[in-house]
């Protein structure tokens, strides 16, 4: 954006062809548009540090009052997309490991789909599907209400989740396949055990760590990828605020809103990574070698 053409600070004077040179100046000083990429970045945070991330010049308001307004439809949008992931990712992966045949090869196929559809094309044919021939959904905001937001952001989460779900579908096949060969299920099974208890205790909890793990990435990657379904369907959260901002060298709400997609993203994979730890102790063994 520091390389992009263009004064920002022509924002604050209606973009005028022949803005007065004084007025630019005076923007440039109070908005730090002349300090070098280095010297402008730590000013930037170290007011973060301290609560300020600064003042929005296309919106004119300070950019924690605009992350303010907009987090609720990014974490509503990436909440209700991770449950969808999560749910539906395992126990497609689990039945498919189950059953084999047919199932297993039906799931992998449709997965392996799944994972090549971009999201932005997801999001077009869902609109297409479900909005345009079968008027179901509504395809613009984020809606009023618990229910009215439910059915707002339904289009937007699948499209979101529709490519992870592939993805943690085909690692919880592969994990719980690996675990049903394994040595101690086949000593449970020999010592009479039964199905269920040899399904629930040993099967599933041992791959849940790789399921974790992959589920851990999947939201990671629901987070990183909203700001395409906040675009194709309007609702106006987060991403699509960091969006219209770098198309107008906003750098002040760029920076903000990517700093929180950062720590966010980092709190997540190291919450899964201390959750797999504590599920299966040869994850932290081999993290220690």
């Amino acid at each position: 954006m520091f390389l992009t053409p263009g004064d920002p600070a022509t924002l604050l004077v209606g973009g005028s062809r022949d803005p007065d040179p004084a007025v630019l100046a005076q923007i440039h000083r109070e908005y730090h548009l002349d300090d070098p990429f280095i010297q402008g970045y730590l000013h930037w945070l170290g007011n973060c540090l301290q609560g300020d991330f600064g003042k929005s010049l296309v919106y004119r308001d300070s950019v924690a009052g605009l992350i303010g307004t907009r987090a609720a439809d990014t974490l509503a949008l990436v909440t209700y997309a991770a449950v969808i992931v999560l749910v539906t990712g395992t126990v497609i992966g689990t039945v498919a490991a189950l059953r084999g045949g047919r199932t297993e090869t039906l799931v992998t196929t449709l997965t392996a789909g799944a994972m090549a559809v971009p999201t932005f094309v997801m999001a077009v044919l869902l609109i297409w599907l479900f909005a345009v021939q079968l008027p179901w959904f509504p395809v613009y905001g984020s809606g009023e209400g618990f229910a009215g937001t439910l059915k707002h952001l339904t289009l937007p989460a699948v499209a979101l989740a529709l490519t992870w779900i592939g993805y943690v579908a085909q690692v919880t096949r592969t994990a719980v396949r690996a675990e049903l060969r394994s040595e101690h299920v086949e000593t449970a099974r020999s010592r009479g055990v039964p199905e269920h208890a040899v399904i629930r205790r040993h099967v599933l909890y041992n791959a849940s760590g790789p399921v974790l793990a992959v589920s851990g990435v999947g939201i990671a990657g629901v987070i990183a990828t909203a700001a395409v379904a906040e675009q194709a369907f309007g609702t106006g959260g987060l991403g699509s605020l960091m969006i219209e901002a770098a198309s107008k060298q906003d750098m002040a709400v760029v920076q903000a809103v990517s700093l929180i997609f950062v720590v966010v993203f980092v709190v997540i994979n190291t919450t899964v990574d201390l959750v797999s730890a504590a599920l299966d102790p040869r994850v932290a063994q081999k993290g220690a070698r």
